[in-house]
């Protein structure tokens, strides 16, 4: 069964192309141990809300930009081998400074319960689906 890991992200000023060029080079390996999809994405229509929201989430400061991410694995067992070898990756040691606060990050697996649509093919919901 598929399963995601989700983020949310809050990112620095002035270092989104930062993020962007992090998220170009360590995509690959992800993909090397096993993931089938990647998607990064800035916010774009994120609205404060009056309860919480994406910012207070991740207690974003004045300037930073939230992403939202997701990764999709084929099973939930693929994604724990994947991410216990990108651990022991020197590939996924911090260079430099990260353009985004990891002690901020949220994130966290989940199993889906419904996937239509470019979802479902970019998961691989359809060949689940279909007869062996």
């Amino acid at each position: 069964m598929t399963y995601i890991d989700g983020f949310i992200i809050p990112v620095g000023p002035g270092k989104e192309e930062a993020y962007r060029k992090m998220a170009e080079e360590v995509a690959p390996l992800f993909r090397e141990y096993g993931a089938t999809g990647i998607v990064e994405c800035f916010e774009d229509d994120v609205k404060d809300g009056k309860v919480t929201d994406f910012r207070r989430a991740v207690a974003a400061e004045p300037g930073e930009s939230i992403v939202f991410s997701w990764i999709v694995w084929p099973s939930k067992e693929v994604r724990d081998e994947g991410n216990r070898k990108l651990m022991e990756d020197p590939r996924m040691q911090p260079s430099g400074d990260a353009p985004f606060n990891m002690q901020r990050m949220i994130m966290g697996g989940f199993r889906p319960i419904l996937q239509t649509g470019d979802a479902a093919l970019l998961t691989g919901a359809q060949r689940e689906r279909e007869p062996a």
